[in-house]
């Protein structure tokens, strides 16, 4: 299931971290309107956009734009996403 906009957009912010929002859409070659669009709740990206963030960031797809928690990115979506409903990993 794929989660609403304001914490998809959310998340993409806490992913950014201290990187300009420059930074990120030359780094992923897109335009800084579309990164704030993104990031504002007011857009959701294309396929291989979402990619292509999950790729910069070190996590998945599933991880920012689904409530998936691989293991892999377990930590990473853990300390992000603490405050969020549903959020733990799973052990196993």
């Amino acid at each position: 299931m794929i989660l609403n906009n304001d914490i998809i957009a959310d998340r993409l912010k806490k992913l950014r971290g201290d990187r300009t929002r420059e930074e990120v859409a030359e780094a992923i070659g897109i335009s800084v309107s579309a990164l704030s669009m993104y990031e504002g709740g007011n857009r959701i990206p294309r396929d291989e956009i979402k990619m292509s963030l999950a790729q910069l960031f070190g996590t998945t797809v599933g991880a920012i734009f689904f409530n998936e928690k691989p293991h892999e990115t377990c930590a990473i979506t853990e300390e992000l996403f603490k405050n969020e409903p549903g959020s733990g990993c799973e052990n196993g």
